[in-house]
């Protein structure tokens, strides 16, 4: 007999980090617990407030039900949570948690056993123009050769100065630019903001203009100078004939890919098979989990093959994450055999 249980943590911030939608200090998630026959499993439920589509009263109430519950078994479960994308994400990672050899190596590889990094980019957080330019060079000291950067917060001429200063001095063979718009450019000035981005030779823009409008963002797709990666667009579609749709009318040439945001390991592998039959290519990203989420990510990623570079550094951003074997070295994320995890709650 398989029991359940839940508990809220608050994750704190070393520094407040800004993004298009305000200033993150802190950021709720859950974990839910498992036992069988004096086995444990783990799994975190990595709500984010004011972007997950399970941002609603009755969250908790549904961790109740969950754990009242967890009889019905893994596939009957994530059925009766579909509009809970982070539940369903925690689910299947407590149930893996449960079903493997120790806690926390949900997909024993080559990762896990410390021999191969992930490729990831270093993630560059809004703020003003001192604050940005630190962090880049703080990212190309650390050994990344790809940079996402935040843009929309700020006044659009002072991040182009800010991305062409980077590429005065890296070339695109150098350093690989990403930038992430969260929907902040309008839809009748986006293709222009596209344009002059294109001239720094950046690999993709994430997100041009906010979710929701197909037609406006399939125009931009087609006749986009640089290639648009799809990421809060995949936010609520819950059912496969919708998302299908929504990549059949957009024709992104990217998607990306939250696994707490668009339906765990099942809803991102759906996604996936559907953007991979339209020719689009995709890559795997966090949503500011602990690193139990993170740790459960990293591993599913790694079994993907997917050589682009994911964006799974975000480990380090709180002082009251849990202590892991997970680490950022030279521009990758590694399983470092010889850490411990340290997780107590």
């Amino acid at each position: 007999m398989i029991k359940a249980s839940y508990k809220k943590y608050i994750l704190e911030f070393k520094q407040a980090s800004g993004t298009s939608r305000g200033v993150l200090r802190t950021k709720e998630t859950w974990f839910l617990f498992l036992e069988k026959d004096g086995k444990k499993g783990v799994g975190e439920c990595g709500l984010f407030r004011g972007l997950s589509i399970d941002d609603r009263p009755d969250y908790e109430n549904k961790l109740k039900w969950i754990c009242d519950n967890i009889h019905l078994g893994l596939e009957k479960l994530l059925n009766e949570t579909l509009e809970f994308p982070s539940i369903q994400f925690g689910l299947e990672q407590a149930f893996l948690s449960l079903n493997s050899n120790d806690l926390f190596t949900l997909y024993p590889s080559n990762f896990t056993d410390g021999k191969e990094l992930i490729n990831i980019n270093g993630l560059i957080w809004m703020g003003d123009k001192a604050f940005m330019q630190q962090q880049i060079k703080d990212k190309l000291q650390q050994g990344f050769t790809t940079i996402k950067m935040k843009i929309g917060a700020i006044d659009f001429d002072t991040e182009l100065a800010l991305l062409k200063s980077i590429r005065s001095e890296f070339s695109s063979n150098e350093i690989e630019l990403r930038v992430d718009a969260n929907g902040a450019f309008a839809p009748d000035n986006a293709l222009e903001k596209l344009k002059r981005l294109s001239e720094l030779e950046l690999h993709s823009i994430e997100q041009p203009i906010k979710q929701g409008q197909w037609q406006e963002m399939a125009d931009l797709c087609d006749k986009t100078p640089l290639p648009i990666a799809l990421d809060e667009e995949l936010i609520g579609i819950f059912f496969t004939e919708e998302k299908s749709k929504c990549i059949e009318t957009i024709q992104p040439q990217y998607i990306i890919l939250k696994p707490s945001l668009v339906g765990g390991i099942k809803g991102s592998n759906e996604w996936i098979e559907i953007a991979t039959n339209h020719n689009a290519g995709n890559w795997i990203t966090s949503a500011l989990e602990s690193n139990i989420g993170l740790n459960a990510i990293a591993q599913w990623t790694y079994t993907l093959n997917n050589p682009l570079p994911q964006g799974l550094g975000t480990g380090g951003l709180f002082t009251n994450n849990f202590n892991s074997p997970l680490e950022v070295v030279e521009g990758g994320l590694r399983y470092n055999r010889n850490e411990k995890w340290h997780f107590n709650l």
